[in-house]
């Protein structure tokens, strides 16, 4: 598809030479009925050099294929309509590639924003190169112990930030189709917060671009048509911001060494199960980790409101882990399912699986 886009506008800019040629008569040009002067001329062959090197920037993925693309289409439709009779037909491929230019501006201002607040949880980790023993770990519930030394973290550095890509499939309703999906997600340990960004595919060419975010306990969705249309926009109401500290807590089974942390204090429940709590300012969230005999963990639930509007309530929210994985010698679940339990029955919203990820440590290392 990427490259049907380019050959597109190539095409385009090659065939607005034709005005060019035209016009200085430097050959015969039956399908331009009407005379075109050298000034609009020149006009032609300008718009043809933009849209041609907007297919070449676009090609090597330089975003400021965008802005040349958009002139060109801007020009070319104003010579259209100065030679309809003879260019009206240009008009089609010029809405193709605005649509798709503008969807392409919208996703280009949407990484924009979250490299933005990116930085704004990346900037000033404090390292620390002290390992982690088993002094460390002494006051946790027997079972978390057991997460910790399975998982192998025993003897690491405190993982202080992490950036992990996943891929997976979810849907909006039970019955709904699902949607491909692919992410990356950036967490700042020692502050407790993350940036999930996410691109869904919906059909060709068009693609809801998503942003989840926890920052400073402060929750916030949203997601996008095409880069451009807010679908879904929530952000900094009890409800969103629970819900992300929530989602915090739970993917901490991605970097267990974040149970260490002052922000997060634990409960015995049985020889399986655990009880987390999360802090953040004067807010706090709970959930519980059940883990099997052996340490892996097994799935974690909590009460989680379904949505974020005025009428939305208290619902289980629970994370299996289907499958787990080691990476840079921690073993984490790296294939998971997330289901509400709503009282019509489970739905099963989002599958994901974790295909890399990077830990930041006292060394700055994976």
């Amino acid at each position: 598809m990427r490259l049907a886009f380019a050959f597109l506008i190539l095409i385009h800019g090659l065939i607005h030479l034709m005005g060019f040629v035209k016009a200085f008569r430097l050959a015969e040009i039956h399908q331009l009925s009407q005379s075109i002067s050298k000034p609009m001329g020149i006009f032609w062959l300008f718009s043809a050099l933009l849209f041609i090197l907007s297919a070449v920037l676009y090609l090597v993925k330089q975003d400021l294929w965008i802005a040349f693309a958009i002139i060109g289409v801007l020009i070319s439709q104003v010579l259209i309509l100065m030679f309809w009779k003879d260019a009206k037909f240009g008009t089609i491929a010029n809405v193709i590639i605005l649509l798709i230019t503008l969807s392409a501006y919208g996703n280009y201002r949407f990484k924009t924003m979250v490299d933005k607040e990116l930085n704004a949880i990346t900037n000033n980790l404090q390292f620390n190169k002290e390992r982690i023993s088993q002094n460390d770990i002494d006051s946790l519930p027997l079972i978390v112990q057991k997460w910790m030394q399975t998982s192998g973290v025993i003897g690491k550095e405190k993982i202080i930030s992490v950036r992990l890509k996943q891929v997976g499939e979810m849907r909006t309703e039970v019955d709904g189709k699902w949607k491909p999906f692919s992410a990356t997600q950036y967490f700042n340990i020692e502050s407790s917060s993350f940036i999930w960004t996410a691109k869904i595919k919906m059909m060709p060419l068009i693609d809801l671009v998503g942003r989840d975010k926890l920052i400073n306990g402060k929750g916030e969705m949203l997601i996008k048509l095409s880069g451009l249309i807010a679908v879904v926009n929530e952000s900094d109401n009890i409800k969103i911001n629970t819900g992300a500290m929530i989602r915090y807590l739970a993917e901490t089974c991605w970097f267990p060494t974040a149970g260490l942390e002052d922000a997060i204090t634990w409960e015995n429940i049985d020889v399986t199960t655990a009880k987390a709590t999360l802090k953040i300012n004067n807010q706090s969230v709970s959930g519980l980790f059940k883990f099997n005999s052996n340490g892996d963990f097994i799935s974690f639930e909590a009460d989680r409101y379904y949505g974020g509007d005025e009428n939305a309530q208290l619902e289980k929210w629970v994370v299996t882990a289907k499958e787990h994985k080691e990476f840079y010698g921690i073993k984490i679940p790296n294939k998971c399912q997330v289901t509400w339990k709503l009282k019509e029955g489970d739905f099963n919203w989002l599958n994901v699986e974790i295909t890399d990820i990077e830990y930041t440590t006292g060394n700055n290392l994976k």
